[in-house]
């Protein structure tokens, strides 16, 4: 089952990027090719029936298979940076951390207003980094049509910050610890 191959891969790093947390590092699964295709296939029989206009992905993991669905889905990739990283104007929003804040962006004309978007990112922790990117595909005019990720912390309780946008949450590998 690719829940069990995935948690067999992902690596836990203690104290990373600070002391408390334990970082998920997808950075094993990349190297293999078949795993990752296996990643695509499995999201993408999630999504079925699902009509989506494009990806955003959100920097810099989010890119990934962000790029790599997209690209099997046939529709636009959409990058959702760190403040000032994009070359062209953009629209930002801004958005507490455990410990400080951050802005995100992306470019003003990354869609047309209306556009039914997936938001993809490779884990779900506390929620704070897609809930500000789906506000500010929002201020665009995006239809939220859900979420792909690879992991789910699930003892965070964050999926239910993401149902005001859309209740469309797909998670490969949950951990509820």
């Amino acid at each position: 089952m690719l829940e069990e191959r995935l948690k067999s891969v992902i690596r836990d790093i203690p104290d990373f990027p600070q002391p408390g947390i334990v970082f998920k590092d997808i950075t094993p699964i990349l190297k293999d090719q078949q795993l990752c295709g296996e990643i695509v296939d499995k999201l993408i029989e999630h999504l079925q029936g699902v009509e989506i206009d494009a990806i955003a992905g959100v920097e810099s993991r989010g890119f990934l298979f962000g790029m790599l669905l997209a690209n099997r889905l046939n529709v636009p990739f959409i990058p959702v940076r760190k403040q000032g990283k994009l070359p062209f104007k953009t629209i930002s929003e801004s958005y507490k951390l455990e410990y400080g804040q951050a802005t995100i962006e992306v470019h003003e004309d990354a869609f047309a207003p209306g556009s039914k978007i997936l938001v993809h990112d490779d884990l779900l922790a506390t929620g704070g980094t897609v809930v500000a990117t789906s506000k500010l595909l929002e201020k665009l005019g995006a239809d939220i049509v859900g979420y792909a990720f690879i992991i789910s912390l699930d003892f965070l309780q964050s999926e239910g910050r993401l149902t005001r946008f859309s209740d469309r949450v797909i998670s490969l590998v949950r951990f509820d610890s």
